[in-house]
């Protein structure tokens, strides 16, 4: 009679009531704003980051999603509870976009700004610092919520004071618009190919997760590299008005809520 199973298929992106002709524009224009810098950094030889953070892997002997060719499975813990995991594993990527390569910074405490920001200083200092010719710019490409978020204010105080000011350069930051993170380079070039490969795989430790991440490779050449961060940052940081105020941002005539510059403070406009 026609029936077979199948599974839902995502196809809407947004609730249609909520969507309005103007959300729509922006969206558009916000995309099409990114191209436009993509492609000026491009012609001007800058650095082009797409960031974003992966959700939390327990470490242990527990199951993973996926599956792999063996003979005889995995034998797993029946539970994931917290208590029986050796710790926390909560992946942040940067992907360099132009380079295809990725650099994964794992932390073993929270998801915060201060994190987000520390793991592309790490990136930073490790794959840039030490070029012939020193970079004084950077473009940014991040989702529009968590702890890169565009109204993240802790987010942006960070870029300033560890970034900025530390490496003396400038960065630009461009958020996607809310719902879109799909779109996100890092999605599909970076973490998708991690998850690929570490799929059925037990995470029994911190050795086991760096090195399914730093050996994943494509076809395309993608490289890898990764590291851990154990340092616990604390929760529900607040920044006040006159913090956000010292900040040497530069808001742009175009969707100025999702982008931005930022200069070191010895260039202050």
């Amino acid at each position: 009679m026609g029936y077979s199973l199948k599974i839902n298929y995502k196809k809407f992106e947004s609730d249609p009531k909520k969507s309005t002709p103007e959300s729509r524009e922006k969206r558009e224009q916000q995309f099409t704003y990114i191209h436009q810098m993509r492609e000026i950094s491009k012609k001007q030889n800058t650095p082009m980051i797409s960031v974003d953070a992966k959700k939390k892997e327990l470490v242990g002997n527990f199951k993973n999603q996926g599956a792999k060719w063996c003979k005889k499975p995995n034998q797993v813990n029946a539970y994931d509870f917290r208590s029986l995991a050796i710790g926390i594993f909560i992946p942040y990527g940067i992907y360099d976009i132009d380079g295809n390569k990725g650099f994964v910074v794992g932390g073993v405490s929270c998801n915060t700004a201060e994190f987000a920001v520390k793991s592309i200083v790490k990136w930073w200092e490790k794959e840039l610092s030490n070029m012939a010719v020193k970079q004084k710019s950077l473009l940014i490409l991040a989702d529009g919520g968590g702890s890169n978020g565009s109204r993240n204010r802790l987010w942006k105080v960070c870029l300033q004071k560890l970034l900025c000011d530390k490496h003396g350069i400038t960065v630009t930051v461009c958020h996607y618009p809310p719902g879109t993170s799909k779109y996100n380079p890092i999605e599909h070039r970076l973490f998708s190919e991690i998850s690929k490969n570490w799929a059925g795989e037990p995470l029994k430790n911190y050795e086991t997760v760096l090195n399914y991440i730093c050996t994943t490779k494509t076809k395309t050449g993608l490289e890898v590299n990764a590291s851990i961060d154990e340092t616990i940052y604390k929760k529900g940081i607040k920044i006040s008005d006159q913090q956000l105020k010292k900040i040497n941002i530069k808001y742009h005539d175009i969707l100025p809520q999702w982008n931005y510059s930022i200069f070191p403070y010895e260039n202050r406009i």
